[in-house]
């Protein structure tokens, strides 16, 4: 398949790859592979680390418990903090642990239906889910950039796709089951346990332990995915427009090359027409050997970029939503992502643009540009409004210290809210003042965990606990 970014590609882009000056400039101008911690520590424990790279833990213990009743009796006894953790793609310190780390790869598949409600164990992975729920001719209503996440993982960080009018993937959760850290086992809708509801859906494993959900699908139809590239300037001056058209739009803004990508999603009876394969790493490959060779200067650099991509033609395809909605991503890296009120999200984005090409050359990641509906979840990113996402990412061999000198500041300027799982640098009191309920939350989390076995040193400073 290829993926939202492998859209980018078109004839000439392997051409630059494999040019002999580019190959030349990918192998000198890149920094070397970051050094792999070790794999055991000096008390025999395993090393656990993110996708990424950047996070990483020497559990004492690990749980993965087959069923409810295994887990709640484990975690009456285990050693905190206590993480639990999914697949990893957290760029945050939400899971590192020198006490238990608690992993649900046991409790996974779709268990039941009430109605088109799914009943689903947490441990799902996003991307097993969509064929499991095409099964009985139903589907998520949408689906993330990527799809290699838990179902708990996506739940805990506010994980969403794109849509105006389709809400994060918590936003569908009609009730939860919830094993917390004293072994209570509770069973959580908007009727039972409603504020443990409320705090729950989006609550970063510091409640309890997920283990399984009741969620809202939609009928499994197949959608026609359009890909298209323009100038930046026309993406922005369209793209309202194009999330009141299309059921699912985003943009990317390829920095340095004066261009965007576009990519539309809308339900179709058109019979399949396949994409075609994932090309996702030669075109950044190709970014990232413009930057190697001409890095240096910026006017000639983007003019090779605007070059390069704007001969590509426009694609198509049609299938099963989640076989396009997601994708794959063979290159790591490191992303910060903020959600902004719907009437700041260009103005921050056109910002960020505008920063990385004067002060940061080094960048070649396209920038992600989503819109996500409102949902009441306390902790969701998209409580009391629409929001419009920004993603910028750096290659995981680069610095990422930029994210926090220069494109936070201007997320929060503009009043943005951090995605739980991304990078950021706000603390409980700054998160206290952008979120209505999170007092509320803390009363929750401090009836269901006193001792504070679910924190980690990072989840203390986040929450505003130490």
């Amino acid at each position: 398949m290829i993926s939202r970014r492998g859209a980018l590609i078109c004839g000439g882009v392997g051409a630059v790859v494999a040019a002999g000056g580019a190959g030349y400039a990918i192998a000198t101008g890149d920094k070397p592979e970051p050094p792999a911690p070790p794999s055991v520590d000096a008390h025999g424990r395993l090393l656990w680390r993110n996708w990424s790279g950047i996070q990483k833990a020497y559990p004492a213990a690990r749980l993965a418990p087959k069923d409810d009743a295994e887990l709640a009796s484990a975690l009456k006894a285990a050693q905190a903090p206590i993480r639990p953790v999914g697949a990893g793609h957290s760029f945050t310190a939400l899971a590192p642990t020198d006490g238990t780390l608690v992993s649900l790869d046991a409790l996974s598949g779709v268990v039941g239906w009430e109605g088109d409600e799914a009943i689903v164990r947490a441990g799902t992975r996003l991307g097993a889910l969509g064929p499991m729920l095409a099964e009985k001719g139903r589907a998520l209503p949408n689906l993330p950039d990527i799809n290699k996440q838990s179902l708990g993982g996506a739940l805990g960080t506010g994980t969403h796709g794109t849509g105006a009018a389709i809400r994060a993937i918590h936003g569908d959760v009609t009730a939860l089951r919830l094993v917390a850290p004293s072994g209570r086992v509770i069973d959580a809708d908007a009727a039972r346990n409603p504020e443990i509801f409320q705090a729950a859906r989006v609550s970063l494993g510091t409640l309890g332990v997920i283990t399984q959900v009741r969620i809202k699908t939609s009928a499994n139809r197949r959608l026609r995915r359009r890909v298209w590239l323009e100038p930046f300037e026309e993406a922005l001056a369209q793209a309202e427009a194009r999330w009141a058209q299309h059921r699912n739009f985003e943009f990317y803004a390829v920095p340095f090359t004066g261009l965007a990508a576009n990519i539309s999603h809308d339900e179709t009876d058109d019979p399949v027409q396949a994409r075609g394969p994932d090309q996702d790493a030669e075109v950044l490959r190709a970014l990232r050997a413009l930057r190697n060779l001409l890095g240096f200067a910026t006017p000639l650099r983007k003019a090779a970029g605007h070059a390069l991509l704007s001969t590509a033609k426009p694609e198509t395809a049609v299938d099963e939503g989640w076989k396009l909605l997601s994708t794959e991503r063979p290159v790591r890296f490191n992303e910060m992502e903020f959600h902004l009120p719907v009437e700041n999200q260009l103005k921050a984005l056109a910002e960020v643009v505008r920063v990385i090409e004067k002060e940061r050359p080094d960048v070649f990641f396209p920038i992600e540009t989503r819109r996500i509906a409102p949902d009441d979840a306390w902790l969701s990113p998209f409580q009391g409004g629409p929001r419009g996402s920004v993603a910028v990412h750096a290659y995981y061999r680069d610095d990422f210290s930029f994210l926090y000198e220069l494109i936070e500041p201007i997320f929060r300027r503009y009043d943005g809210r951090p995605h739980w799982g991304k990078l950021h640098s706000l603390n409980g009191s700054q998160l206290a003042a952008i979120y209505p309920r999170w007092k509320d939350f803390l009363a929750v989390r401090q009836d269901l965990d006193p001792e504070g076995r679910m924190l980690n040193p990072y989840l203390r400073g986040l929450l505003g606990l130490t």
